[in-house]
Parts: C-alpha cells; structure tokens; sequence
C-alpha cells in the first residue's frame, strides 16, 4: 500500500523591524503631522535659499520711496537703477557673514521709482510716479553718463540703460510704510523665525537635560536644590522672564533674542528629563553599568539619556513652536529684533500702528497669518510625534 508523505507548508516569519521603522510609519499615517512637516521644510528651503528666491535683493534697506510706500498687493513699478554714490559705499557696514544672512544685505545700487523715461540726446528725462511725490508734474533730467557710471556714445549709453538699468518690480504683496517689497520681507523673516527656534531649542535641550539629568540621577538634596530652582523660574510668565533677561543683558538685538528665548525654555526639558531619570536609575543596565565601574557621566549621557530620545523631541518641536511666539511678542514689544530686519513680530508691530487703514490692515494681517502658519505647523508635528512613538497607536505594516 502506497503512502503518500504529506509535507507542511512551510511559514514565513515575520521580517523584524527595528523600533524606528514603526515611529516612522506610525508619523507618515498622521495627516496633520505630515501637512505641518512639509510647511516647516518648505519655511526651511526659504530660509537657506534666501537671495536666490527673494523679489528684492535688499529688502531691509530704506529706499525712501515716498511713491509706492504703504500701496496693496499687486503694484508694479519701472524702477531706474543707478551706481551708489560714493558717501553711501563708505558708510556700509563691514561685512559679516552671519549678519548679512539673518538680517538682510546692503542694497547694490540706487533705484528710484519713475512713471516713465524718455532720452534726449545724452540725457534720460523721467516722469514722476504718482501724485504723491513732492517732484510730481516736473520731469527730471539725468546725463545718461550718470545712471551707466561711465562715459560713452549716446547711443551705447541708451540701449545699456535700457537694458540693465531700467527694471519693472510687481510688489505681490504690497509695500511697507518704508517703500520695501512686504514679500521679500515676509521670506527672509523664516530666517530669524527658524534661526531663533533653533538656538533656542538647542539652548534649552543642552541645559534642561544637564539639570534635569543631575537632578534625578544623585537626587537627595541635590534634587531638591535643583526642583526648587526648577520651580521658581516655572512660577514667571515666559514673556516677563525674556524682558527681564533682555534687560539684564543691557541690549537688544538677534543674538539677545535667541539667548533670552533659550533661557526661558530649559525647564520643561528638565522636569522631564528628571522625571525619566527617577524611573530609569533603578533600572537592571544602571546596576549592571555601576558594577562594571563605568563613570557616571558616561553611563548618563551613552546609557540613559538615549531612553529619553522619544519625549525630548517631542518637547523639543513644542519649545520650537513657543519660541517663535516668544521672539514675535518680544519684537513686538521692541525688546527683540530691531529694525530693519524682517522679524515677524517687528512687521506686525509696524502694521498695528497704521490700523485704520488699507495697508494697516494687509501689513499686519500678512506677518500674523505666517507666523499662526508656522506654530500650528509645528504643533502639528508635535502632536504627531507624539502619538508616533507611542507604542499603542496602531500601525499599518
């Protein structure tokens, strides 16, 4: 009798996946988080591109233009541009690299706004702009020699001006009550939004996690000591501490904004930084380490501040969010960012006190909407990151 051998169809383990794969797509799943992430990286591309995407090359210098100042979305101009004179060359700031790209280059040549030219042999006559200007009605003449900086034929002069020296700027979002371009200010005002959020994030992760680290590990009096700290600086309103810090330091300016901001932020780290230590410094690896006779500090910073990964990026994307806010209402206030630099705070500010009228409104209306924009997308991603590396939420494979 023949027997036929039945074999077991064999099973295919499930692949192992590490701990990140599953916060990964567990953030991919949430929609808001994702939405706010693409936000936060395309504020982000702004920021690095700056120049290369702004409409105005120099738009925190004060062109004057009586013209166009505090006109709506939409204008566009025929501007004439013309070399710097030798006093403005002079009078530049040295240059310094981290100035220049937080708070905005020196402009490149003279540009004055007309309503149109006409040439007339080695002259260029131009109309005024609008009947707002003290000129208007009186054309103004200008050797051709004037606007190109050098000497030549008439005719080279001419089609040299036309080419390079006359250009048509369409002001998109309107004009400030300084004549400046309000979306050239609005993108490189991510600059200091972001650059602010950064320093102050990793101000306070750096001294929140050293605090709060001590504090759990030793605990004893040296935790009550530092809980005690801890809760005196929690009881003070975030904005007064920043004034009182800004103060403190007898300047203003970005980098007071960025120190002030930072310091205001470690103790929400530290409490939570504390609180993970206290469960954790009991644990079997914190036993095993002491008895290999590893030093504390390493066995802190290599053994038990990883287990905190999850929560302090967590706290880190929600400290970012409040330190755009911070930054704002400090500018706001005139203690933060000082003018010229597009700080949003500074702009909402320049608007509010022009409210009552048409550019009051835009001019405040534009800088408040981006930074609502960028909080909610942080807190968005906050939020999502949060339910990400909570083991919990279900995941799809």
């Amino acid at each position: 009798m023949a027997t036929t051998a039945v074999s077991a169809a064999p099973t295919t383990a499930a692949a192992a996946r590490p701990p990140g794969y599953y916060v990964r797509q567990r953030l991919w799943q949430n929609r808001p988080a994702v939405a706010g992430l693409a936000f936060i990286a395309l504020c982000t591309l702004v920021a690095l591109l700056g120049y290369w995407v702004l409409p105005d090359n120099s738009p925190n210098a004060n062109h004057g233009f009586v013209q166009v100042q505090k006109e709506g979305p939409g204008l566009r101009v025929l501007l004439l541009r013309q070399p710097l004179p030798d006093s403005a060359r002079t009078g530049l700031a040295p240059a310094n690299i981290f100035s220049t790209w937080l708070r905005g280059r020196e402009p490149e040549a003279q540009e004055t706004p007309i309503g149109g030219y006409q040439f007339s042999g080695d002259s260029i006559i131009l109309k005024p702009l609008g009947q707002h200007s003290a000129e208007a009605g009186r054309p103004r003449r200008l050797a051709l020699a004037a606007v190109t900086g050098h000497l030549g034929p008439a005719a080279e002069l001419q089609r040299e001006i036309e080419a390079s020296h006359l250009v048509t700027r369409t002001y998109a979002l309107g004009t400030d009550k300084a004549g400046r371009d309000e979306l050239s200010r609005l993108l490189l005002g991510t600059r200091i939004s972001l650059g602010i959020g950064l320093v102050a994030v990793l101000i306070s992760v750096v001294l929140g996690m050293a605090v709060g680290a001590v504090a759990g590990y030793f605990g004893g009096w040296v935790d009550s000591v530092l809980l005690g700290l801890m809760t005196v600086v929690w009881s003070i309103p975030g904005i007064m501490l920043v004034i009182a810090i800004s103060l403190a330091l007898d300047s203003k300016g970005v980098w007071v904004s960025f120190v002030a901001v930072g310091l205001t932020m470690w103790v929400d780290v530290a409490r939570v930084v504390r609180g993970q230590m206290l469960s954790l410094r009991s644990a079997t690896f914190v036993e095993a380490g002491r008895v290999l006779g590893l030093p504390t500090p390493r066995l802190i910073a290599r053994h038990l501040l990883p287990n905190m990964r999850g929560p302090l990026i967590v706290l880190a994307t929600s400290n970012f969010a409040s330190a755009i806010l911070l930054e704002a209402g400090l500018s706001f206030l005139g203690l933060g960012v000082q003018p010229p630099a597009p700080s949003w705070g500074l702009m909402v500010k320049e608007g509010y006190d022009l409210l009552g009228t048409e550019a009051g409104l835009w001019l405040t209306l534009l800088p408040g909407t981006a930074i609502s924009l960028l909080v909610l997308s942080f807190n968005l991603l906050g939020n999502g990151l949060r339910d990400a590396y909570d083991p919990k939420t279900p995941v799809a494979v």
